[in-house]
């Protein structure tokens, strides 16, 4: 682990990150709310946040009004429901932003990474405390994973520009931010099998998902 991380390994994440879960999806080609399925027992919404949870401190649900009001989870009300991933990546900036914690950088995750562990976001997190960027992705075989990176606060003005310009895409939106890219050099260790970053879009990923899970084949 290199010295600049050490150096921030026992530090108190929840004084300087704020933790994120995004939810706000219509789920369409899943079918219903994917966030709901059981996966390992429990909700993949409450197996979210419990991650993120223990990796920052704190929790909160980016979501559309309403659709957790009975979940027991906090809410940061999506701005723009039905207008994708990006809006709701502006909206938990936003959310810290407006809540004078004075949190600088934002773990924001997507619900539907049934292989994202606890270790891996702490790492994250302790890298992003170490960065000088304005958002720090890891990148797989796939490309950049925004869907589980940090983001500094003072982003969401230049996201919320580019938003406001009929962006969509988030990684086009990231162009505009300073980038810190974690390769696979960092993330390998946590993930071995190359799943970390597995998201969950169809009820067949899901199936998928779930006997790998019971195979141990994590």
């Amino acid at each position: 682990m290199p010295a600049d991380v050490r150096l921030e390994k026992n530090a108190d994440r929840s004084d300087r990150v704020a933790g994120y879960v995004t939810a706000g999806g219509a789920s369409k080609r899943f079918g219903s709310d994917k966030a709901l399925v059981e996966f390992g027992g429990r909700t993949l919404l409450s197996r979210m946040c419990e991650l993120v949870q223990h990796a920052t401190g704190s929790v909160r649900v980016v979501a559309p009004r309403g659709r957790y009001a009975d979940r027991g989870v906090l809410i940061a009300e999506d701005r723009w429901p039905d207008e994708g991933p990006l809006g709701g990546i502006i909206t938990a900036l936003l959310a810290s932003e407006d809540s004078g914690s004075k949190r600088e950088w934002n773990l924001i995750v997507s619900c539907d990474m049934p292989f994202l562990t606890r270790e891996w976001l702490e790492y994250l997190c302790m890298r992003a405390l170490a960065s000088d960027a304005e958002v720090v992705v890891p990148q797989s075989a796939y490309g950049l994973e925004p869907l589980c990176a940090c983001w500094r606060t003072a982003a969401a003005a230049p996201l919320r520009a580019a938003f406001d310009e009929n962006v969509r895409k988030v990684t086009e939106a990231m162009k505009r931010l300073r980038m810190e890219v974690l390769d696979e050099a960092h993330w390998k260790r946590f993930d071995s099998a190359g799943r970390l970053f597995w998201n969950m879009n169809t009820p067949q990923d899901y199936e998928s998902a779930l006997r790998t899970w019971r195979t141990g084949q994590t």
